[in-house]
């Protein structure tokens, strides 16, 4: 069977996509770009890979890929997106999916157009814990949801590796669309995607501007957002996202969800990245805590590795047997929908109504 040659622009979170690439069985890691000569040395002798580039615009142009994987700085999502699908590559991009929603749709609309796959990286669905809780759902153990929480809250945590996280016109806004992105995404497809109808939000700087000063930097984006959202159903669910919050934990990661028949929630061990999972049910009379123990010949599951290799594992199985793939650009879409509400309600102390 042929490999199917993917390209991965951004080698910042992009390392981890290129090595993905590089050790799936049905693709090969064929070119890479980057505009640090560093990172571009470093992964493509790593791997192997002979074709580097610092413009990802030349990549796409140069080379003939199957796959683009497009790991850069959010405000380039849109540009090189919709390059690589009229290319005639499929696209995994890296959450957010793009600045606001009127981006995402044109990133559809040129999926659509180019007969092309589109998926967003929504990398925490792939976790054992994830996809182990998502079983229970779909079976029916909880009923009816009609109440989720999601969290990621850090006590000081900004990201260091790039400026633009903090700048509104690289990143279109911090921690809500940095790490509630995830944390939103997990809760709605655990939910099985109830249509929003409203949104009401806050968002503060309070803190990390002040961190951001001392050091030099300038900060235009918020260090805490917490929403509430209301889906036709009837169901809510409750978001909030901080890189700098007066809280005991260094990072809390939580997503609760409340059912007829049960309820379940997935947290991270300690501060880290590496999950556990509860199931609460009651049966016969009796209630009962159940935890999953995930373990794959007699091994628990790498956290960090195996949710990274699974989304792209799940791209190229996808595009080689010519089935669906999960975390796509529609569902992309409506999350970037509810990022936009939120920012919106959190500015005009409105609620905002979520329209088609």
């Amino acid at each position: 069977m042929k490999k199917l040659r993917a390209g991965v622009i951004g080698l910042g979170m992009g390392s981890a996509h290129a090595a993905a690439f590089a050790h799936c069985e049905n693709s090969e890691l064929a070119a890479i770009a980057d505009v640090k000569a560093e990172a571009l040395e470093r992964i493509g002798d790593k791997h192997g890979v002979e074709k580097r580039y610092e413009d990802g615009l030349e990549m796409i142009k140069n080379e003939d890929l199957d796959i683009v994987c497009v790991a850069t700085p959010n405000k380039l999502h849109k540009p090189m997106t919709i390059a690589a699908l009229e290319a005639g590559a499929h696209v995994i991009c890296e959450k957010p999916m793009a600045m606001n929603a009127a981006e995402a749709q044109d990133m559809l609309d040129a999926a659509d157009k180019a007969g092309k796959r589109l998926m967003i990286n929504f990398s925490f669905r792939f976790h054992p814990t994830s996809l182990a809780l998502k079983r229970e759902v779909d079976a029916g153990v909880l009923g009816d949801v009609y109440f989720a929480r999601s969290v990621w809250l850090r006590r000081l945590g900004a990201p260091t590796w790039g400026a633009w996280f903090l700048q509104k016109d690289g990143a279109g806004g911090g921690p809500l669309i940095d790490l509630g992105v995830h944390r939103l995404d997990l809760a709605l497809w655990l939910m099985g995607h109830p249509k929003p109808t409203w949104v009401m939000a806050t968002a503060h700087d309070k803190i990390l501007k002040k961190v951001a000063a001392k050091k030099g930097i300038d900060c235009s984006v918020e260090d805490f957002a917490g929403a509430f959202i209301k889906f036709e159903d009837g169901s809510a669910l409750e978001l909030e996202a901080s890189w700098a919050s007066h809280i005991k934990r260094w990072e809390h990661m939580e997503t609760r969800l409340m059912g007829t028949d049960g309820g379940l929630i997935q947290y991270n061990v300690g501060d880290g990245y590496d999950f556990d999972a509860e199931l609460y049910v009651e049966r016969n009379g009796c209630r009962y805590d159940i935890k999953p123990h995930l373990v794959q010949d007699g091994v628990r599951p790498n956290p960090i590795v195996d949710d990274t290799n699974g989304s792209m594992q799940h791209f190229v199985d996808a595009i080689i047997n010519d089935k669906p793939h999960i975390a796509t650009g529609e569902e992309g879409h409506v999350v970037m929908q509810l990022l936009d509400a939120i920012y919106e309600s959190a500015a005009t102390g409105d609620p905002v109504k979520i329209t088609g």
